[in-house]
This record gives C-alpha cells, sequence and structure tokens, in this order.
C-alpha cells in the first residue's frame, strides 16, 4: 500500500513508523479510545500485549468493561444500526450502533466489578494497581486471555485515566456513600510521566483520540513540570476519524501537539484518518508478518517508579491542551 496515495500510503507510513519503534530502543504507549471490544478488536489487542507490540496501555472504561464481560463468558452480538430502540429497551437490548449486548448480562458485570472492589485493602489503588489485581482474579476463570489477563501475564501495565465514565465506575458506585472506592488518579499521572522520563525514547499509537490519546500526550508535559529532562515523544502513530479544525483533541494533529512539547521536534509522525476497526487489524497483521521470528523484550517497566533525585533548572512553561 506504501505505492498507493491518500490514507492507504499514510496507513503504510503508520506501519513503518510502528516496527521502526519495535526495532529501536522505544517504549511504547497505546492508546485505545471508543468501544472497541464490542466492535471485535479484542484479540487484537490481546496480540499486541502478547507478542509486546506496546509497553503501556491506556484504555477508556468502556473498552476494559466490555472485556471484562466477555473474559466473563458474556457475548456481544451482531445486531442492526437501524434497530427500533424503544423495542431494544423493552427486551432488555443495549445498543451500541450494530452490536447488541444483553443489559442483564452488564450489570451481572456490574455487580462483579464491585464484590471485587470489596476483597481489596482499604486505601486508594492508582488504577493499574487496580487492573492489574482485576486481572489476575479473572485470570483464574478465564477460558481465553482477554486485555486485561493478557497485561497481568505480560505484566504490561494498563491505566484508565476515566474509569469513572464507565460501567466499572457505575459497579463501584454500588458501594455505600461512605464507603466510596477510592483511585488515586493523579498517582497514574505521575507514574505515566515517570515512565516517560525513564524511557531513553517514547513513542505514542492512538487508535481514536478521546482521553487516552490526552493523557499520554500529556507524559512529556507532566514531567517537565515534574523536573524530568525530556523532549516530546520521539514516534507518533494516529487512527482518527476526526477533524482538526473542530478543536477538539481527539482530531487534533501531531504537529499542534508540538507547540505544547508534547511531540519532539523532527519526530517521526503520521495520521490516518480512518475507522479503527479497518485500520488496527490491517496495521497489527503487517507487523506480525514483518516481525516474525522477531522476540522483542519490551520496556519491562518495574514500579513502584521514582522521581529523580537531580532535579533540572528553569522554568517549565508548557501547559495541558
Amino acid at each position: 500500500m506504501g505505492e498507493t496515495a491518500f490514507q492507504g500510503k499514510n496507513l503504510a507510513i503508520a506501519v513503518d513508523v510502528w516496527e521502526q519503534m519495535l526495532r529501536g530502543d522505544v517504549t511504547i504507549f497505546f492508546g485505545l479510545a471508543g468501544a472497541m471490544v464490542p466492535a471485535g478488536m479484542r484479540r487484537v489487542v490481546v496480540h499486541l500485549l502478547k507478542s509486546k507490540l506496546i509497553d503501556c496501555l491506556v484504555s477508556t472504561g468502556a473498552n476494559l468493561f466490555h472485556d471484562i464481560h466477555e473474559t466473563l463468558g458474556k457475548y456481544h452480538w451482531q445486531g442492526h444500526a437501524t434497530a427500533n430502540d424503544e423495542e431494544l429497551k423493552d427486551e432488555g437490548i443495549d445498543r451500541i450502533y450494530d452490536v447488541f449486548a444483553v443489559e442483564d448480562e452488564f450489570q451481572s458485570a456490574d455487580a462483579y466489578c464491585y464484590r471485587f472492589s470489596k476483597t481489596l485493602e482499604k486505601k486508594p489503588y492508582t488504577t493499574r494497581e487496580f487492573l492489574y489485581l482485576l486481572g489476575k482474579q479473572l485470570s483464574k476463570g478465564a477460558k481465553e486471555d482477554g486485555i486485561l489477563t493478557a497485561a497481568y501475564k505480560t505484566n504490561i501495565p494498563v491505566y484508565c485515566p476515566a474509569i469513572g465514565d464507565s460501567s466499572i465506575g457505575i459497579g463501584l458506585a454500588m458501594n455505600p456513600k461512605e464507603d466510596n472506592f477510592l483511585f488515586d488518579v493523579i498517582g497514574d499521572v505521575k507514574e505515566t510521566a515517570l515512565i516517560a522520563a525513564r524511557a531513553k525514547n517514547t513513542g505514542v499509537v492512538y487508535a481514536g483520540g478521546g482521553t487516552p490519546k490526552n493523557f499520554i500526550q500529556q507524559t512529556e508535559v507532566t514531567a517537565g513540570i515534574m523536573g524530568e529532562n525530556v523532549s516530546g515523544h520521539k514516534y507518533a502513530v494516529q487512527i482518527t476519524a476526526d477533524a482538526p479544525h473542530w478543536g477538539g483533541l481527539s482530531g487534533c494533529t501531531f504537529e499542534e501537539a508540538q507547540s505544547w512539547g508534547k511531540i519532539a521536534k523532527k519526530a517521526k509522525m503520521v495520521t490516518v484518518h480512518c475507522d479503527t476497526t479497518i485500520a488496527l487489524p490491517i496495521m497489527v497483521t503487517a507487523l506480525a508478518k514483518r516481525m516474525k521470528g522477531f522476540k522483542r523484550k519490551g520496556a519491562n517497566l518495574k514500579f513502584p517508579l521514582y522521581a529523580s533525585k537531580t532535579k533540572r533548572g528553569g522554568k517549565y512553561t508548557q501547559r495541558h491542551k
């Protein structure tokens, strides 16, 4: 496809850039937006984890909840985007564009998250800690690996900065008001910044935009404010169906991100304007063929991470968009 044009060519360039990350000394952040698991992308992401094609996953809560749902033995079903939604409501069917799911089964997964939270020590958890322990618990009865179980087994950290904006949050809301489960989201911010700061080089791959994209983008800015030496992500790939002229983060260009210090000067970067459900499987299949026989060690991140004892001087003025 590299000899075509338009988005076909960009797709080929994206695979090239991702391959360069894999063959170099690069820590790779992967941002997974939207509801890609109901759309059939679960096994694609599992392959990324098991093959160590990424080193850190940042996801929406929706993807992780739907992953939990399937790990518990439930399904998403082929549906129709033009179905009668009032009738679906009466039948207890939830619709995600052209995908159906059973509401009672979702509520069962909500309750599972709640019961799991009650087994944990009463203290604030980073989302990485919580999701690691959840992946460990799920792996005990999983018939096949999902995202959280694969991440647990490969020791790849998973962050969910907007975990309350999902059915995981809905499930945890079952706690009595005076006994809310607490997440240390600032701990997430600091940890991901230190992952970036400790890496020789960093690269980003975004499947969609939203919160995962900005949370990864801001690692360089946060690390700078924390006094770490950073210069922006050196490799950047994004798949987006959005456009920059609306002013939102999902469609924002990497060039714009350079003005914030999020992306390095002279970074290798490419944007693929495409539906993620089309582009991501093609890219991952191409990488699987290109990287056949190549065993990547990955970043093998160890926690906890600590800030540098020696801070750089000067005032860091870049700010979060």
